[in-house]
């Protein structure tokens, strides 16, 4: 019999929170985190090669189901990002990393030891590069492609905003990436645009819409998706409101989960929806149009991301 890891305390990362703030969460966050030889394997291959998933880096409670269905989001040009995101576990408030110049064959070696079908590549924001790492996400993508031919690879990237001409370079970040041809391009929106202030600093809701927008005018065939994060303070209006926005800018998949709050320092959670709140927006996206939906409390980004339904 496999050996399973137990649930801890709760599947959020959130050590240093108050044991009474853990106890409240409800029972439908907890859950194991899968078997400890498929995160282990794992594990030990990213640290051998000094690369980062946010799988681990965000400790997500799903990593065990996606490493045993061999799909794993890998977190390109280090671990620190140059924004202060409210709800973020990756760190922040140092400086980056200088980029590692064999980071794009590790990953593809990875993908290759893992015998991974469907990889997810995204990134910290890297404010400070010239081209906001946009060439990096193409370069890995061709080290992959190289060794692993038949694996499909999503991309997850920030908004690539950022420079003295923000606009026309932003432009021409997404189309770099979008001209490589990912067999999905994500980009979060996170929350809906009463709360992207104070949830997602350094960014905004119409830059976000512009992403996906840019992508569907560089190659309508490119499968778009983004994400919202539940728990902010959202009325179900505004959330609604949100994937119609999506809809508009021709957004073909979503992904809705519950935000947990990772420690003190974060953002406290405003309320936790329920399973059949969850099912119910679910629904909804489904009505309005989206053709690959994902709704429900532990969802995240990459859940389930090689499925096409």
């Amino acid at each position: 019999m496999p050996l399973e890891v137990k649930p801890t305390e709760s599947t959020t990362t959130a050590a240093s929170l108050p044991r009474a703030e853990i106890e409240a969460m409800p029972s439908w966050l907890r859950r194991s985190i899968g078997k400890a030889s498929d995160i282990s394997t794992v594990q030990r291959i990213i640290k051998q090669r000094q690369i980062h998933t946010i799988c681990e880096e965000g400790r997500c409670p799903n990593r065990g189901e996606c490493y045993s269905q061999k799909t794993a989001t890998f977190l390109l040009m280090g671990p620190t990002c140059t924004r202060s995101c409210g709800f973020c576990q990756v760190d922040k408030g140092h400086a980056p990393m200088p980029l590692d110049p064999e980071e794009p064959g590790k990953v593809a070696e990875a993908v290759k030891l893992l015998g991974l079908r469907y990889a997810v590549l995204t990134s910290v924001a890297r404010d400070d590069l010239g081209d906001g790492g946009a060439g990096w996400f193409v370069a890995t993508m061709a080290a992959i492609r190289e060794i692993n031919p038949e694996t499909q690879i999503e991309v997850l990237t920030p908004d690539f905003w950022g420079g003295k001409n923000a606009e026309p370079e932003q432009r021409q970040r997404v189309e770099t990436i979008a001209v490589a041809k990912p067999a999905c391009y994500n980009h979060n929106i996170e929350t809906v645009r009463r709360l992207q202030a104070p949830v997602r600093r350094g960014a905004k809701y119409e830059r976000s819409l512009a992403v996906l927008r840019l992508v569907k005018q560089v190659d309508p065939t490119i499968p778009t998706k983004s994400g919202l994060m539940l728990g902010h303070g959202e009325t179900m209006a505004e959330i609604v409101e949100t994937m119609e926005d999506l809809r508009a800018v021709g957004c073909d998949r979503i992904t809705l989960g519950q935000y947990m709050r990772p420690s003190l320092e974060h953002l406290p959670v405003q309320k936790y929806w329920t399973p059949e709140e969850f099912d119910q927006l679910g629904d909804i996206a489904k009505s309005i149009g989206f053709a690959h939906v994902r709704s429900g409390p532990l969802v995240r980004s990459s859940y389930h991301a090689g499925e096409s339904e």
